[in-house]
């Protein structure tokens, strides 16, 4: 029997997840997932861990309300801000290919973020009546890569970091792929690559295609700093996509929202 081992938060793209025992999945995903991100300050355009792998050591803390953020980091003083849902916009990118407004949430958050990633930064959320999608097929979402959301299993990781330790290298933890479901049970190794439609606890889901892994697979994730060329170069040798890249885990779109709760079974259908 295949259960939920671990389900994850990101209030903030490219920033460290939170652990939680249930997650409210909306139609866009994880309540409040990925509802803020940081951006250039010089043309708005997103930052993620590709270009600025040291976003992994923030730790965001939102209230189940998603009204109150925290934001912490190893040796600097942590800061909490009162979101603002409305006021000054500015014009986002996400990956040059989607374009729109989002709420500044203000002059202190950029100055904390920015100093502590040596970068000029703003911090940003998603604007009240915030519209994007990649096409119907992948759903809605908020600032995610694609998708509303990120499936990987145990029993897969376990295989990978059986490869790698034959290379000689370190295994890799299940962090530095950031998914929001982690599943536990399956005794075949990506099992998850086979299944399309599926209900976990009240939520019914289904698969939308692999997921593609970039360079933010090879940054350690308590540190911020490159740690390559794992899980990579393994991955190279036996997880090739036709279409390009190496792929771990599956996106996953939300066909009925509901709560999924750690323990949960996967059901098939």
């Amino acid at each position: 029997m295949a259960t939920v081992s671990e389900l994850i938060l990101y209030p903030v793209k490219g920033c460290a997840g939170t652990s939680m025992t249930r997650a409210r999945v909306q139609r866009t995903g994880v309540l409040h997932d990925r509802s803020f991100m940081f951006v250039r300050a010089s043309d708005g355009v997103f930052r993620s861990q590709r270009k600025t792998p040291k976003l992994s050591i923030i730790r965001p803390e939102l209230t189940e309300e998603g009204d109150k953020l925290t934001l912490s980091a190893p040796d600097v003083q942590a800061m909490a801000l009162d979101v603002r849902e409305e006021g000054r916009r500015l014009t986002v990118d996400i990956h040059g290919v989607w374009q729109g407004e989002a709420v500044d949430q203000g002059d202190e958050a950029a100055e904390w973020a920015s100093t502590l990633v040596g970068e000029s930064l703003r911090l940003v959320r998603v604007a009240p009546d915030h519209e994007r999608a990649v096409d119907a097929w992948h759903g809605s979402i908020t600032f995610t890569d694609s998708t509303p959301l990120h499936l990987t299993s145990l029993s897969s990781l376990d295989d990978l970091n059986a490869r790698i330790l034959e290379k000689g290298a370190d295994p890799v933890p299940m962090a530095r792929f950031r998914p929001n479901i982690v599943v536990k049970g399956w005794e075949t190794p990506y099992t998850e690559d086979t299944i399309r439609d599926f209900t976990i606890g009240t939520a019914r889901l289904r698969w939308v295609k692999p997921d593609v892994r970039c360079r933010v697979t090879m940054v350690d994730q308590p540190t911020g700093t490159s740690a390559g060329p794992e899980p990579l170069r393994t991955l190279a040798d036996y997880r090739r996509e036709p279409d390009g890249g190496v792929s771990f885990g599956i996106k996953v779109a939300v066909t009925t929202p509901g709560d999924i709760h750690v323990g949960d079974e996967i059901a098939l259908h």
